[in-house]
């Protein structure tokens, strides 16, 4: 499809092979389950990529012009020669592969955070495998954390708010294994794209510069438009429109966009942790849902007021967005039983060979009770 993409006069073509090859690509997923309610990171991960391969089928389907780069304005007509040819397959590869649309038009709005590491390919390539083993300590400790949370951290799930502790330490609790999960999410993402980064620049010799940072510091953003415009990954915005945010706008406009990008953002997530078989609850969909009236609400006090939202009241303003209202989310997925498998081997992960052990012969020396065993 991405092929035809890229090919004059091939619209109709790719609109006839579109419901083939969503079939094609659910019915794959569907056969290769990872089976074991352990294993339902894995299945989400494989889930989400079968979603978002599937917007990206209908990307490349529903343009009649096809899907064009940055200054052009319509696809060459093709010339059957062996350069013309290596050039397609070439588009074709980059269109896969790319999915914030840098330097496609698709992904003109896109934005880009600024490169913090050398352009020298050598200093580049340690940088980039530092920042991948950083974010691997943060998965395995963030994970681990959460094996330890009773309910939580097994196969079978458990709320994030436990009602048997007083209410203090019931929301202490919740907004820890609520921020872990975030971090652990963050850390994910960035550690995927640093190794693919490695990948293109050590293996396929890209240039360092073609492969920009993933995030923009989301922690430090002082506003919702800014954690979700800028701070946070785009990797996934052009799916999100497509399963929601084009409708949204050509029923209500920019508004409907915001709110239909949103709703779209939720079913990504929703079907994908429904992929191991623990149902749909409209609670994991609340969170996305909500950013749209809380976005336009920001636009609001700015056209009221005639200051933007920012500064330190900005960031406090997006923690409670993300960290207090975001905790239904959390709560969702892990009773669903999210946390209770493994991303990381207890084989190969520091917490469980190294911290662990010595927390637990610490507390034991002090007289407390140990610290549980985590699953498995």
């Amino acid at each position: 499809m991405a092929y035809l993409a890229r090919r004059p006069k091939t619209y109709h073509l790719r609109l006839m092979l579109l419901p083939l090859i969503v079939l094609v690509t659910l019915g794959t997923f569907f056969r290769f389950i990872v089976s074991g309610v352990e294993h339902a990171p894995a299945n989400w991960v494989i889930a989400s990529f079968a979603i978002l391969i599937v917007g990206k089928v209908i990307d490349c389907a529903w343009r009649p012009e096809g899907m064009l780069k940055v200054g052009e304005e319509k696809l060459d007509v093709f010339i059957n020669s062996s350069n013309q040819s290596r050039a397609q397959l070439y588009d074709a590869l980059e269109l896969i592969c790319t999915q914030r649309g840098i330097g496609w038009k698709f992904g003109v709005r896109v934005h880009v955070p600024k490169e913090h590491r050398s352009l020298e390919r050598c200093a580049f390539l340690w940088q980039t495998l530092a920042s991948a083993l950083r974010n691997f300590v943060v998965i395995d400790f963030c994970e681990s954390f959460i094996k330890l949370v009773p309910g939580v951290g097994s196969p079978e799930g458990g709320t994030i708010f436990k009602p048997e502790l007083p209410i203090p330490q019931r929301y202490i609790l919740s907004t820890a294994v609520h921020v872990a999960t975030g971090s652990m999410f963050i850390a994910g993402f960035q550690s995927l794209y640093d190794v693919l980064t490695l990948i293109g620049v050590g293996l396929l010799f890209n240039d360092p510069s073609s492969w920009p940072p993933l995030l923009d510091h989301p922690w430090q953003s002082d506003s919702l438009h800014v954690f979700w415009a800028k701070g946070w990954h785009q990797a996934l915005r052009e799916t999100f429109f497509i399963y929601g945010g084009f409708i949204g706008g050509a029923i209500a406009g920019n508004v409907g966009t915001v709110f239909g990008t949103f709703i779209g953002s939720g079913l990504l997530h929703e079907l994908a942790i429904c992929s191991h078989g623990r149902g749909f609850d409209p609670q994991g969909m609340l969170f996305f849902v909500q950013q749209a009236p809380l976005l336009i609400l920001e636009k609001l006090w700015t056209r009221v007021t005639g200051h933007r939202v920012r500064g330190i009241y900005g960031r406090l303003w997006v923690y409670f967005c993300i960290v207090i209202l975001g905790q239904s989310l959390a709560d969702s997925w892990h009773k669903r039983g999210l946390g209770g498998g493994y991303i990381i081997d207890p084989r190969i992960s520091p917490t469980h060979i190294l911290l662990i052990p010595f927390l637990r012969r610490f507390t034991e020396f002090l007289g407390l009770h140990s610290i549980p065993a985590p699953f498995g």
